[in-house]
């Protein structure tokens, strides 16, 4: 799994991974593999705490992925550790809570590792893809139009760097 010279690691973390960074971990990698790129970008996501650890994503987030043609259901939910800052090269957060509980784990020598999400979006100005667990049908929606936009954007910083 570890990054290297020739592959990019680009790590999504949520709470408890089963909503948000698994859907941005499945839309990234679709966006990867359409640009031809799978053999050199690592991807993978976590959470920030141990609740779900072993567990499919949400059914809710599987089935709003699963209609805009994104699969799921492989995907298991892990808790981040701090190895994962020498794993990746990016770890990007989805809110401003997860930030903060990885900025406290993050050694100063990786910290520009360390982002947001919603720093590569174009179309969206908030800067947390906010938690759907607790809403409804719609909040899982709006997750993947967010996570759409911004992992386009990480696609094209990615092409620029490289």
């Amino acid at each position: 799994m570890k990054a290297g010279a020739t592959a990019t690691g680009v790590l999504f973390v949520c709470t408890g991974n089963i909503c948000r960074s698994p859907t941005a971990e499945a839309i990234f990698r679709k966006r990867v593999a359409e640009a031809g790129l799978a053999e050199r970008i690592v991807i993978d996501s976590a959470g920030t705490h141990g609740y779900h650890v072993g567990e499919a994503p949400d059914p809710r987030t599987q089935a709003a992925a699963a209609r805009r043609g994104y699969d799921l259901s492989e995907l298991r939910a892990r808790k981040f550790e701090r190895e994962d800052f020498f794993r990746f090269d990016l770890v990007l957060a989805m809110d401003e809570e997860n930030y903060a509980f990885l900025a406290q784990l993050c050694q100063p020598s990786h910290g520009h590792k360390l982002k947001m999400m919603m720093d590569y979006a174009e179309r969206f100005p908030e800067r947390a893809v906010p938690d759907p667990y607790y809403g409804g049908t719609r909040g899982f929606e709006r997750v993947i139009d967010m996570l759409e936009d911004a992992a386009q954007g990480l696609l094209q910083e990615l092409l620029r760097i490289r």
